[in-house]
């Protein structure tokens, strides 16, 4: 079984399910309220340059100011007096820049720019600022590399047209006529382009990238994609009017979904997702993998769990730690975790079997188109790795901290809470003139001020020399009360 996408059309939401040999693999999500932002081209006005942290603030109409750092300013070409100059030399206040989103904003963090601007195609990308022909480095074929290389540098010459290139994984085997249509179609956007920031005033979008459902044409796909299935009509001929123009070979594979069952319930992808939104993520064997992410790094756990294996101890290790691999390396495609990200493996002895769950992890993180690094693991047994990250978290997409905890991940117990209330009690009768106090709680924290903690709340109503009534409230979360004085 290949590659197939499931594409989830609802009011307002747009959801597009890679699924590779019958599993969820990677989850991209578009609201139209929360649109992407890599790749938009704005022209911004410069609000701040910071000389000690070599970097300026960009107001790009944004809910917060982007940043851009010295080092993704373009130089002029062919001029060394501006390589070693510091950003307080390139750019002033109020200064008006073109710059593209090259990082989404991530947490409190605004979004990451350049002004070394990129325009994708399905074949190409084109460098406004650059001059040179490039290849993807995954096309690893010399003689293929070369042919592209030649063959754009050719079509560039012949047609006079200005800027750089970089040929895209999806170019490969493609013919010189389809690079060529590529290139002048880039060149027209372009041109394009330049005409809209005439006429824009800053803060503006000048250029935003193509809606998830003909992005994901250019961007995802391969020939080892084997179905398209989409579930609304109108999107569904919207893709087939861009494949039938950009990506012909693909357009058969797309196709009008209309089962009775929802889409994503294809291949378990609804649970799947679900279930990337908890932390513990059970492992066949009976270990269990447990991913917890926090605004520093990424931690995550191997546990053997109920596995006890049929073989002796460092064999039920081993098995568990290579067949977390597996589930460590799909969970990060399909959360979107990047970073630093820390794995704790289970500790091993042997030295061979260390070097196989490495292996093995480096094995599976090849198959994930973001890049990663990963180091040795450590002497206390850590594996440290990272992977690129270009947008928000799966987490960070469909959720928000519970209001109830912060964000904290955790509640005070019920006794915690009356400990809370004995005191906001104390605090209240010193501070008011009161017939009687009312204490408004959840239900198990009236239960237990009414069986464990009675006698302190009688000790303490009989010291402050007024009743304490108590009325439970269904609706009040564990830590949140009341103390009303009558």
């Amino acid at each position: 079984m290949g590659i197939e996408i499931l594409v989830n059309v609802a009011p307002g939401e747009t959801r597009v399910a890679q699924i590779e040999q019958g599993q969820l693999q990677e989850l991209f999500l578009q609201r139209e309220a929360q649109r992407g932002l890599v790749g938009n081209i704005y022209l911004g006005r410069v609000q701040r340059v910071l000389p000690g942290m070599q970097a300026a603030f960009v107001d790009v109409g944004l809910q917060r100011t982007a940043f851009l750092h010295a080092n993704d300013i373009v130089r002029s070409q062919g001029s060394d007096e501006t390589l070693n100059l510091g950003i307080e030399h390139l750019l002033s206040q109020d200064d008006h820049i073109l710059v593209q989103v090259l990082k989404e904003p991530l947490g409190s963090k605004g979004a990451r720019l350049t002004t070394d601007i990129s325009i994708p195609s399905r074949y190409l990308v084109l460098m406004p600022h650059n001059d040179k022909v490039a290849v993807s480095t995954r096309i690893e074929c010399e003689q293929e590399r070369l042919r592209l290389t030649e063959a754009v540098a050719q079509t560039k010459q012949h047609a006079q047209l200005p800027g750089g290139f970089i040929v895209r994984t999806a170019g490969e085997h493609a013919s010189p006529a389809a690079l060529g249509a590529d290139m002048r179609f880039l060149n027209k956007l372009w041109t394009s382009i330049q005409a809209k920031v005439v006429r824009a005033t800053p803060p503006s979008l000048v250029h935003g990238d193509l809606p998830l459902v003909t992005r994901m044409l250019r961007d995802m796909l391969s020939p080892h994609v084997e179905r398209i299935r989409i579930d609304n009509a109108d999107a569904c001929h919207t893709m087939y009017e861009f494949a039938r123009d950009f990506v012909p070979e693909l357009a058969p594979r797309i196709e009008h979904y209309k089962g009775d069952a929802p889409i994503f319930d294809l291949f378990g992808a609804e649970d799947e997702l679900e279930r990337a939104l908890h932390p513990r993520v059970n492992l066949k064997s009976g270990g269990s993998v447990v991913i917890e992410q926090t605004e520093a790094m990424v931690t995550i756990d191997v546990n053997t769990g109920g596995y006890v294996g049929s073989h002796n101890l460092s064999d039920t290790i081993l098995k568990t730690n290579l067949e977390a691999t597996q589930t460590i390396a799909r969970q990060l495609r399909l959360r979107n975790l990047g970073g630093i990200i820390i794995i704790d493996f289970i500790d091993m002895q042997s030295q061979s079997h260390r070097d196989q769950v490495l292996q093995a992890m480096e094995s599976e993180l090849a198959k994930d188109p973001a890049k990663s690094m990963i180091c040795d693991i450590s002497q206390l047994g850590l594996v440290e790795m990272t992977r690129k990250r270009t947008r928000e978290s799966l987490e960070h997409i469909l959720c928000e901290p519970c209001p109830n905890c912060s964000g904290r991940g955790s509640v005070k117990t019920p006794d915690s809470v009356c400990h809370d209330i004995f005191r906001e009690l104390m605090r209240s009768a010193r501070q008011y003139d009161c017939a009687e106090l009312l204490v408004l709680a959840n239900p198990d924290v009236i239960a237990m001020l009414l069986d464990e903690q009675a006698g302190a709340l009688a000790e303490l109503a009989q010291a402050l020399n007024h009743p304490v009534r108590l009325q439970s409230e269904s609706l009040y979360l564990q830590e949140h009360f009341d103390v009303v004085l009558m």
